[in-house]
């Protein structure tokens, strides 16, 4: 089992997670102008001389496009100066007297500071650019940290709403599941049979089968909207999907189980005795539930919680297909990534930002639960 872990999951999400900071595209295939660079730092003629050298020699290898990608990421324009470059290389005059004004005829933005200095960051094999991009920032020509421009700083605000939105749906999971979970614990053989048979069924049906039912249902000519219109409590349709409210209904409905389940395993162990020494003491019913009857449901409860909340923070096929364009979390962002724009680096640094929040958020549970009987790892639990 441990070889398994290591070869199927934690190889590949190492992988993955190593090209946030891994970005070797321009000096594997633009080697003579990285090794100028390194050396000199000076856009002169010898650098253009050395990224004439290897535009042509990418040209033959058709890895050209690789760098102009990567370029491209962090200043737009590059793919369309390679390709120029690239086209231009294959006519050009072997006795090229100056390399510099023969980029600078293609385009006047091979001299410009921005994106000299977009080259100079592609150059190292080792970048924190793609995480610095997660967090709306760069690197300035200095060398420092600057904030992104208003209209690319858009991940800060993803990563909290991906955390808001996961919150709200644990907290309205617990809302909902503790009296099913105590429903569940204190009804008769043959009831909690049928109780567990209801939650379990939603397990046997498609994620993508569920979300697309809550699309059906939740629509303005769907059953809600007809039975409110029927009823006299609205005069115009609702719109209750493609919105926030859609993802928060949606993944509560898929999420749901994963709370009732560890509460309802530790609700079903508590005798009922406690509750009834408690009112044969003098405790009112609601002081006695609170007092006595809710703390020993904490193993359960946290661990319901955490679950709930650890699964919707990186859950992609709800909110894309029930949600609007305000409502997508972070890993909508991280496939979008990953499957249209091919940009692997920011992708996987999203992955990792994702994974270092999940990790801290845990962490600071298990410090504020210190009682060994509410931590995950308890022998209680």
């Amino acid at each position: 089992m441990l070889l398994f872990t290591i070869v199927f999951f934690a190889t590949p999400i190492t992988g993955l997670l190593f090209r946030a900071v891994h970005s070797p595209e321009y000096a594997s295939f633009f080697p003579n102008s990285t090794e100028h660079l390194q050396s000199s730092g000076s856009f002169n003629e010898r650098f253009y001389e050395t990224l004439f050298l290897d535009i042509r020699s990418s040209d033959e290898a058709r890895t050209s496009g690789r760098v102009a990608r990567r370029l491209n990421q962090d200043q737009s324009g590059f793919i369309t100066m390679v390709k120029r470059a690239v086209r231009a290389s294959r006519s050009a005059p072997e006795d090229i007297t100056s390399y510099q004004s023969w980029f600078l005829d293609l385009d006047d933005r091979w001299g410009e500071p921005d994106y000299q200095n977009a080259i100079r960051r592609a150059v190292p094999k080792f970048t924190d650019f793609y995480l610095l991009a997660t967090l709306d920032m760069k690197r300035g020509e200095t060398g420092g940290f600057e904030k992104s421009p208003e209209n690319q700083a858009i991940f800060v605000n993803v990563i909290l709403r991906t955390l808001w939105i996961s919150f709200s749906v644990t907290m309205i999971c617990v809302l909902l599941g503790y009296p099913v979970a105590w429903t569940m614990a204190n009804a008769s053989k043959k009831w909690r049979n049928i109780l567990l048979l209801g939650v379990l069924f939603s397990f046997w049906t498609s994620l993508l089968v569920r979300t697309a039912a809550w699309v059906i249902v939740l629509q303005k000519e769907g059953p809600v909207n007809n039975a409110l219109q029927t009823l006299g409590l609205i005069d115009a349709p609702l719109q209750l999907v493609f919105n926030r409210f859609g993802v928060y209904v949606a993944l509560t409905h898929i999420l749901l189980p994963f709370l009732i389940f560890p509460l309802y395993s530790v609700m079903v162990g508590i005798p009922k005795d406690l509750m009834r020494a408690a009112k044969s003491l003098g405790a009112r019913p609601v002081r006695a539930f609170f007092s006595i009857y809710v703390p020993q449901t904490f193993p359960g409860l946290s661990a319901g919680a955490i679950l709930v909340f650890v699964l919707s923070i990186g859950y992609y096929i709800t909110p894309a297909l029930v949600g609007g364009p305000k409502d997508q979390m972070l890993s909508y962002f991280i496939a979008f990534y990953t499957n249209n724009t091919i940009n692997w680096g920011l992708a996987a640094a999203l992955a990792l930002n994702l994974l270092v929040v999940t990790l801290v958020l845990y962490s600071l549970y298990q410090y504020i639960i210190r009682d060994k009987r509410l931590r995950l790892g308890g022998d209680d639990v």
